[in-house]
């Protein structure tokens, strides 16, 4: 790459291919100060809700079902049914060596534990697999030796495989940057002169982990969208790996922001800015973003609601308590104002989902037209619990979901899974609401089901996940409880988060065993 004068980078890279490849009339303000310690006796108004604020900018994928043309089955149901084990590859499993290309870490000691998971009844493993290592130094330039050698020693141990397309960093989250795969150095190198490709919060800080959804679709990468970006890696996947897909590959999840999830990074971890259990903040101060919610205020008549975001809506570290925004009041989130910027907010969301999601489900179509073969499309969501009792639910409303005590906000998420026949993948299912102080209103429980009501509504799979390590029986036999829940479907599969020196102790090893055993089987 090189500068041109203008300040813009100049990409010296192949151009690109073309592939075949609701309206809650508030006659009287409801008083909600009741609610906000107790909100399971509000009721969620989950069909026919009416909000305050008309039609906005991506509310159209919000109202969808007239439209929706599902690929989805219907779902067996049993509380006894097998759950298979797939476990996720460690953190530092990769690296990157001296002449810069990615290897294997500790490969022998990663073969004796493949086939000790296979003996234990684990059914397969979750790879991430790293835009930023696959596509590391230059746009299109594709290197998937590193995950050849990986499948093939998978494959040789006789498990199955779950493989995440990663299109996020990990340096932030990772401990102390260890094992850390950050974005393509190409993308950095973009982002180095144009820091508004990356998530802004109200300050001007920005989030380096996922390309904002401002960029989706302006020509930014070396002539690319960011879409087309993960359209074409998605594709060479596809080529590269044919021969894996439906055997040796069931599952292929589709990174759709921060940790591979559909959210935006309003509770940033391992940079200081945030700590549990803060409301967090909303993230649209990008350039970007900031020309979309202008347009979308133009479109509405209120002009003056496109220059920014909320401003009395606190910071990542604020409880909701004193916080106008999530508050009862006049410039509330149940204010006219309010509810367009959540619908705006949410609705971009919806959208990027949508659009990542629709290239997938054609690129994997013939796959699972295919009878011979077996591949399940998957996107994650992130399992925002805390402060779920309260009515304006806020860490939910800064990660993007539009969910309060008045308005199911993961209805419209399990829409557009279902349009694209994917699953859900689904974190917290080892969490009791118990599991954390009661001043915080955490709720884990209370977001499972209204996850499990949504997704039975639309008719989708269900993917389960961990979200904190544990090895111990009773967590254990929790997520056994969780994954076979006796008012919903079991989970499809269930991905142990995650894979290291700790689940072989002996300690650990003798509970792991007989709980992957019990969800493997009938009894």
């Amino acid at each position: 790459m090189a500068m041109a004068d203008n300040g813009r980078v100049v990409c010296k890279c192949t151009a690109r291919r073309s592939f075949c490849f609701r309206e809650l009339t508030f006659d009287e303000k409801p008083n909600l100060r009741n609610h906000l310690r107790n909100v399971s006796t509000v009721p969620l108004f989950r069909n026919g809700l009416i909000t305050r604020c008309p039609s906005v900018a991506g509310n159209s994928i919000l109202s969808m079902d007239a439209r929706e043309n599902s690929r989805s089955t219907i779902l067996p149901s049993s509380r006894h049914q097998r759950v298979p084990i797939y476990v996720m590859m460690p953190v530092d499993a990769f690296c990157i060596d001296g002449s810069g290309r990615p290897k294997i870490r500790k490969i022998k000691a990663l073969t004796v534990a493949l086939r000790a998971l296979k003996l234990a009844g684990v059914h397969g493993i979750a790879v991430e697999v790293w835009w930023g290592i696959v596509e590391r130094s230059s746009p299109l330039a594709y290197d998937w030796s590193l995950y050849e050698e990986l499948f093939k020693l998978v494959s040789k141990s006789e498990l199955k495989l779950h493989v995440a397309l990663s299109f996020h960093s990990n340096m932030n989250s990772s401990s102390s940057k260890k094992g850390g795969v950050s974005l393509p150095l190409w993308i950095i190198e973009i982002g180095d002169h144009n820091k508004h490709i990356y998530y802004h919060d109200q300050n001007g800080l920005s989030n380096d982990d996922y390309l904002t959804l401002g960029v989706d679709h302006v020509p930014l990468f070396c002539g690319r969208t960011a879409v087309q970006c993960y359209e074409d890696f998605m594709l060479s996947f596809v080529k590269k790996f044919e021969s894996f897909i439906g055997g040796v590959i069931e599952e292929i999840s589709v990174g759709l922001g921060p940790s591979g999830e559909l959210r935006y990074p309003a509770h940033p971890f391992g940079d200081g800015r945030w700590n549990f259990p803060g409301i967090g903040e909303f993230q649209c101060y990008d350039k970007y973003m900031m020309d979309d919610l202008k347009m979308a205020a133009c479109k509405e008549g209120k002009p003056q609601w496109g220059d920014r975001g909320p401003q009395n809506a606190g910071g990542y570290n604020s409880l909701p308590s004193g916080v106008p925004f999530f508050e009862e009041g006049e410039e509330s989130f149940l204010s006219d104002y309010g509810c367009f910027f959540l619908e705006w907010y949410s609705g971009r969301l919806l959208h990027h989902a949508d659009d990542i999601l629709a290239k997938a489900a054609k690129i994997l179509r013939k796959y699972q037209e295919n009878k011979k073969t077996s591949i399940l499309l998957v996107a994650k969501i992130g399992g925002i619990f805390w402060w779920y009792q309260t009515a304006a639910h806020p860490a939910e409303l800064t990660a993007g979901y539009y969910n309060t005590a008045l308005r199911d906000g993961y209805e419209p998420v399990a829409s557009i899974l279902s349009r694209h026949g994917a699953a859900l993948h689904f974190s917290c299912l080892e969490m009791m609401d118990t599991d954390n102080p009661a001043s915080y209103l955490c709720s884990p429980e209370g977001l499972r089901q209204q996850i499990w009501t949504a997704s039975k509504k639309r008719i989708i799979h269900l993917i389960g996940r961990n979200t904190n390590e544990r090895f111990d029986r009773v967590g254990l036999w929790q997520i056994h409880a969780n994954c076979h829940h006796s008012q919903a479907e079991a989970v499809r599969s269930f991905t142990y988060f995650r894979m290291n020196d700790k689940i072989f102790r002996a300690e650990n090893w003798n509970n792991f065993v007989p709980f992957v055993r019990k969800m493997s089987t009938n009894w």
